[in-house]
């Protein structure tokens, strides 16, 4: 498992380095745009397999995470 700690310490490393980079990224206009289309049909695709009397919670979550990702 030294190995994957390894690994797992270098990615905890690479982000605290760019950690003001990534917090950009995630708040632009292009990861907004990637996210509702990916929340979108995931949202979709929830809703084509769950009973409709979970669709207002499908809604729900589907909002939280795009809040948390994007500009808007």
């Amino acid at each position: 498992m030294s190995g994957f700690d390894d690994l797992v310490n270098q990615g905890k490393e690479l982000y605290e380095q760019n950690k003001d980079k990534i917090d950009d990224l995630l708040k632009s206009e292009q990861a907004e745009g990637i996210s509702d289309k990916v929340l979108d049909g995931a949202s979709d695709l929830a809703k084509k397999f769950l009973p409709d009397e979970h669709d207002g919670t499908i809604d729900s979550v589907r909002d939280n995470i795009d809040g948390a990702v994007g500009d808007k």
